[in-house]
């Protein structure tokens, strides 16, 4: 009876003891064999955080893959929190990081993710033609491809003659009531708010945003929103990016772009680059380092000058559209990156309060 019921079994007791006979004498083989299969799973993929419109970075990373056959995991952030909501994943994230790379369309908050110990220094090679205002000394982050704060206006409603060339004549009766601007808590609305702020000196730029305030300034969503409503003749003007003030155009919309703050005295206008870094302690190091030379590069700056946005390239010599300034054809604000950081989270929260909706 009992060798009936053991007799099917044999085949089994077979394979298990072909498979610890196995184990005792290719132990080394075993232990290749777990190593490759680890190595053609997650370990070759790369984590970017992204605040940038998806529209323009997706197409990039697309391209990153696949040239380089490394996966890109890729999170993207809301309009209406855009850079903030990430910034503070990092921040959240620090004790066990699950970036690689943070792609921001600003600048501000990435000194301010440096200065909290959240990024690692990375010199890219990359990055040897980029003016040096536009790069971290201590290598922690690079600028590439600039956008710049415009005023959009809508051609059926306002005359060349009309238009404004300096933001602080907004602060004017004529105004009242006819212009925008995104809640200047988040994105580079924020970053410009600062910049004022490190322009003006706290006092000055507190009256300044007050008399916005006082004269109608309709406060949006986003600065996409605010282009939006410039589009559609609800507002003959409003503050936006300048890649959105491009959008609208070339898509045969009635609008144009200010760049404000030209003529000798005043202030400029503000250039935001994109900025990329190496998070601390990143899951894949080399993997990010790859990814951040590849965004550094002037193909890349290239392929963002030539997409809807017309984001500005830093060096001279990348092509880009005949109708797409130079970053020297612009006269452009005064105060460091650093000066704008600092002043930030300070700025922030006295607007919260002038602006409280």
């Amino acid at each position: 009876m009992l060798r009936k019921v053991i007799k099917p079994l044999a085949p089994y007791f077979e394979r298990r003891k072909a498979m610890f006979k196995f184990r005792e004498i290719h132990p080394f083989i075993l232990s290749a064999l777990i190593l490759i299969c680890g190595c053609s799973g997650p370990k070759n993929q790369v984590v970017v955080y992204t605040s940038l419109d998806q529209v323009y970075s997706e197409p990039i990373l697309k391209d990153f893959e696949l040239q380089t056959g490394i996966k890109v995991k890729t999170v993207y952030d809301v309009e209406a929190t855009k850079t903030t909501g990430l910034v503070n994943r990092l921040l959240a994230e620090t004790s066990r990081p699950q970036a690689d790379v943070f792609w921001n369309s600003e600048v501000a908050r990435t000194i301010l993710l440096k200065n909290k110990g959240v990024l690692q220094p990375y010199f890219s090679p990359s990055a040897s033609g980029i003016p040096s205002k536009f790069k971290d000394k201590e290598g922690f982050w690079a600028g590439f491809a600039a956008r710049s704060r415009v005023l959009i206006y809508n051609k059926n409603l306002l005359k060349e003659t009309d238009l404004p060339k300096s933001i602080f004549e907004l602060t004017d009766q004529k105004w009242n009531g006819k212009f925008a601007m995104a809640y200047p808590l988040f994105g580079t609305t924020s970053t410009h708010a600062a910049a004022i702020f490190a322009e003006l000196g706290y006092e000055q730029a507190l009256v300044f945003f007050g008399q916005l305030k006082a004269n109608g300034c309709l406060i949006v969503d986003g600065n996409s929103t605010a282009k939006d409503r410039v589009e559609a003749g609800e507002i003959p003007l409003a503050f936006t990016d300048s890649d959105d003030a491009e959008v609208s155009i070339n898509s045969g919309k009635p609008t144009g772009i200010i760049y404000p703050d030209q003529e000798a005295g005043e202030i400029g206008t503000l250039f935001i680059p994109n900025t990329v870094c190496l998070i601390k302690n990143a899951p894949h190091p080399d993997n990010g380092r790859k990814l951040i030379d590849y965004l550094l590069s002037e193909e890349v700056e290239g392929k963002l000058a030539f997409m809807d946005g017309r984001q500005i390239p830093l060096r001279d010599g990348v092509k880009r559209p005949l109708t797409t300034p130079t970053y020297s054809e612009i006269k452009t604000m005064g105060v460091s990156f650093e000066e704008i950081a600092l002043k930030i989270e300070r700025a922030s929260s006295v607007l919260k309060e002038i602006f409280i909706r």
